[in-house]
């Protein structure tokens, strides 16, 4: 079980390789606050003073550290080439690789030069880690990690949030449920307010993986002691607490040797805790992580070699997403046109390999525009909107000129359809522009397969979007203008002999009749039957017009003889100015005299009040509409009705058929020849196939982690079960 953590140390080095560790290898986080003694610990079990030291924060970058046990025998990682043949320990650093350190000074300095690279000369801090090996004839193998110690209140330049920023940088490496956690805690101070102990205890609930160490157990109070601590009876650790005693700082300054500090350490064991000094001091603290980190690496290895293997299957997909080098351009600009066309016409007909499940798209949303939006606006038009009895009043009476028409004029009718049908070109054209817009839209949802291609080309993408573009803008005057004339068919001709319409008709004639005969009366002309509705000579009277003429030509000193005549033929001027200004009842107030009549006729015909020959226009608050009326616009808008019905069934039925044809089918049957036409030239596939730098990056990681996973899974397939028990 020992060559476990060999094991660990080859896959971190494969790993080392790419940007993210996406396995999480089990390794020791090392966590405690500034000044703790973290280094100290570390220093302790290299037996080697090699770590930056100075006032304030100094860890300032993650320093992963591998401890590699190398015997003198050990020809496979010794060589005469580089010294390391007869030392007994040196230092390799990751971003150094042809660099070998065996003095330990040179590898502080090294870490501060880099540590200075990486996060400036600032007291900032880094997430990148720095990597170094460690080879000695007195280690035991181990992984560690030192991360910076938390720190509340930023010194110097430091940015205000340098401790959420330490934070999240603890957070992110003792998240790994395959780490393990070094808690440092100093014996001189409160234990229950460790931030190392609590940050554990918020990442690690249950203890399964926290091992606390208790530092400067020398420096503890006159008549005070750590007993409790260190026998769990405070705070309980369940892998256990043990005390070390550090190097002071004069010990420090004065280089004292760190073999005479661990015998320094056993010794002051033994006088102050002689029945816990063989579970404590740094020699125990070694061997019970080595044992700890085993185990846990024993515990891991199964679920470690199933993420190998789930990761290595992903990063083998994403790669073949990004596609292979271009060797023959010409033959790739082909298959991207084709494979372009195809996923397009796929993605309208619904028949696409990857169906869209948030959205309704392609053809799926045009169906949707035809019969829901399209349908619904169109249905919502009410046959009559914006039209009131005074309008079909008004067009009735325009129609029937000067002489006062027996019927309702057909005319009337067709002015005002016609008026009513034109209100369906609007929604028509929309319908259209709808189409086309989501024609514009289906560009973006041509299948995952041609959208990586489109990342990879930008360039070619740009084309082939003002190819697809200029291809629908050309259709769509064309197809905007079959809608119009449709529209248009519609009002050149109203047929009235339609079957649905008819029914219609002959009722509404009857309903104009006193006597409801249902008679139907025909005229000539393009136009099958009129609407000819019977009058009733006593619901009207004679034109305004006709009376001021025939006053117009009186003789003079003829006036009783005029008077009489216009009394006989029963036409009143002062009845007849009343009906028109206001009720139409023919029971009106029985007429004036003759001469009172002759003498307002006079008064009208002088030349400082002018004769004015047009009726009064009745408003919409000046009268109420006689029964002859209402009835004459009651079976206008009940014919208006029928026959807007009818138009309308036929614009909702044909429009979705003209943008298919016009628009739709003609883009699906003719893309691909326009790409071709278009794109496809010999001296353009060079510029269209230069591919996009973020996906060669992106191309150039994943075959990177794609290396290291295979090396990773071929190094887990070597551990024999043997190993593990």
């Amino acid at each position: 079980m020992e060559a476990l953590i060999p094991v660990i140390n080859k896959l971190q080095d494969v790993m080392s390789t790419v940007r993210t560790d996406p396995v999480k290898l089990p390794e020791i986080i090392v966590v405690g606050t500034q000044s703790s003694g973290k280094s100290s610990v570390i220093e302790s079990l290299v037996g080697r003073t090699f770590l930056p030291r100075g006032v304030g924060i100094v860890t300032r970058c993650p320093l992963l550290l591998q401890l590699i046990y190398c015997p003198k025998d050990d020809r496979e990682r010794r060589s005469a080439q580089d010294g390391t043949l007869n030392v007994d320990e040196w230092g390799e650093f990751l971003h150094a690789k042809d660099q070998i350190f065996t003095d330990f000074d040179e590898i502080r300095k090294e870490i501060e030069r880099e540590t200075n690279r990486r996060a400036g000369i600032n007291k900032g801090i880094s997430n990148e880690p720095i990597r170094l090996k460690i080879f000695s004839t007195s280690v035991l193998n181990l992984t560690m990690v030192d991360l910076p110690g938390i720190t509340k209140v930023p010194v110097g330049e430091q940015p205000e949030d340098i401790e959420q920023q330490i934070v999240r940088l603890v957070s992110s490496y003792i998240s790994n449920p395959n780490s393990i956690i070094l808690a440092v805690v100093t014996a001189n101070t409160d234990m229950a307010t460790s931030e190392s102990l609590q940050i554990a205890k918020e990442f690690d609930p249950d203890g399964r993986r926290t091992l606390a160490v208790v530092t400067k157990l020398d420096l503890m109070d006159a008549g005070t002691d750590a007993i409790d601590v260190l026998c769990g009876r405070v705070i309980p650790v369940k892998l256990g607490i043990i005390g070390v005693v550090n190097r002071s700082q004069q010990d420090i300054l004065d280089q004292k040797p760190i073999e005479d500090a661990l015998r320094d350490e056993a010794t002051f064991l033994q006088k102050k805790y002689p029945t816990l000094a063989s579970r404590n001091g740094t020699p125990y603290l070694a061997k019970t992580l080595n044992r700890l980190l085993m185990h846990h690496i024993r515990d891991c290895l199964p679920d470690l070699k199933t993420r190998v293997n789930w990761f290595l299957s992903q990063t083998q997909s994403l790669l073949n997403s990004y596609g292979e080098e271009v060797t023959n351009k010409s033959q790739l600009l082909l298959q991207i046109i084709t494979k372009f066309a195809l996923a397009y016409c796929s993605t309208i007909e619904g028949t696409a390999k990857n169906i869209e499940t948030t959205e309704l798209c392609g053809g799926a949303r045009i169906c949707f525009i035809f019969h829901e939006i399209f349908a619904r606006t169109v249905n919502s038009i009410d046959p009559l909107t914006g039209l009131t009895k005074w309008d079909i009043l008004t067009a009735i009476r325009n129609a029937t000129g000067p002489k006062s028409a027996l019927f309702v004029p057909e005319v009337s009718f067709e002015l005002l359809v016609k008026r009513q049908i034109r209100r369906l070109e609007e929604p028509s054209l929309r319908c259209v522009e709808l189409v086309h817009e989501e024609m514009q839209r289906i560009i973006q949802h041509c299948g995952t397969e041609t959208q990586q291609e489109m990342k990879r080309f930008p360039k070619l993408h740009e084309r082939i979007m003002d190819v697809v573009t200029h291809l629908l803008r050309e259709r769509l005057p064309e197809t905007n203008q079959m809608v119009e004339n449709l529209v248009a068919i519609e009002l050149s001709y109203i047929n009235t002999k339609h079957p649905d319409f008819h029914k219609d008709a002959v009722l509404g004639s009857s309903l104009m009749k006193p006597g409801g005969d249902g008679q139907d009366v025909t005229a000539g002309g393009p136009r099958a039957s009129a609407i000819l509705i019977k009058r009733n000579p006593l619901d009207s009277a004679p034109s305004s017009s006709f009376r001021s003429r025939s006053v117009g030509r009186m003789p003079s000193g003829g006036g009783h003889d005029s008077q009489n005549t216009l009394a006989q033929s029963g036409f009143d001027l002062e009845a007849s100015s009343t009906n028109l200004s206001g009720s139409c009842d023919s029971t009106a107030a029985p007429p004036p005299s003759p001469l009172h009549s002759t003498a307002a006729l006079v008064h009208q015909a002088s030349p400082v009040q002018p004769i004015n020959l047009l009726p009064e226009v009745p408003t919409q608050t000046s009268r109420q509409l006689s029964e002859k009326e209402k009835r004459d616009c009651q079976v206008i808008e009940q014919l208006i009705n029928s026959y807007f019905y009818i138009v309308r069934k036929s614009i909702q039925d044909s429009v979705p058929k003209a943008i298919m044809h016009f628009l739709v089918d003609f883009i699906k049957d003719n893309l691909q020849s326009e790409l071709v036409t278009h794109l496809y030239k010999s001296d353009e596939a060079e510029e269209l196939l230069v591919e996009s730098e973020m996906i060669a990056n992106c191309r150039k990681e994943a075959s990177d982690t794609l290396k290291a996973l295979q090396k990773a899974n071929q190094i887990i397939s070597e551990v024999r079960e043997t190993h593990l028990w």
